[in-house]
């Protein structure tokens, strides 16, 4: 029992510290677009989001990621972001770390190749999810939480769909490099 409650402590630790990285991946390493009164940004949150849920599994990571852009999200300008990026950052690391541990069995036992090809699958499976949830969700947030027009929140949309879609190539990529190192 002891052994169990030390390793839990040292995955909340790593979910902790992957939390920060989520933080800095979107508060510091981002390109801000305006877009009318509104912003959407190029960023790295995502790959770190991605990354805590091959290394700590979906919950622990979902919430790492949840915890670590929202917290972003309210220090950084886009606070009335926060709502919607916890929901859709937990629901990405929920589905990257299905994909990769309950899956593909995700283990160092692998072969490189084969840990390579699991961890861009489930890193695809949650970006796919978010290209297609983002739009969906901010057009219904803003329009129906906000009271943004619904044009206005159509057109966030569209251009949410283009950074959503950059951002999630660069997240499998950049996660599956970063958890093979």
């Amino acid at each position: 029992m002891k052994k169990e409650n030390s390793s839990f402590v040292k995955k909340l630790a790593q979910a902790g510290l992957l939390a920060a990285l989520c933080y800095i991946g979107f508060a510091f390493f981002r390109i801000d677009i305006p877009v009318g009164p509104e912003k959407t940004a190029f960023h790295f949150g995502n790959v770190f989001c991605a990354l805590a849920a091959l290394l700590v599994g979906g919950v622990l990571g979902g919430l790492s990621g949840a915890v670590g852009m929202t917290i972003a999200d309210l220090t950084s300008g886009y606070v009335t972001s926060a709502p919607k990026t916890f929901f859709l950052k937990l629901c990405i690391g929920l589905i990257v770390g299905l994909v990769a541990h309950k899956i593909f069995g995700l283990s160092k036992a692998h072969s490189k190749k084969y840990i390579l090809g699991a961890t861009v699958c489930a890193s695809a499976a949650g970006m796919v999810f978010n290209i297609f949830a983002d739009p969906i969700v901010g057009y219904f947030y803003k329009t129906y939480i906000l009271g943004v027009p619904q044009d206005i929140s159509t057109a966030l949309a569209k251009i949410a769909s283009l950074t959503t879609s950059v951002n999630a190539v660069i997240a499998i990529i950049c996660a599956s490099l970063f958890y093979i190192a």
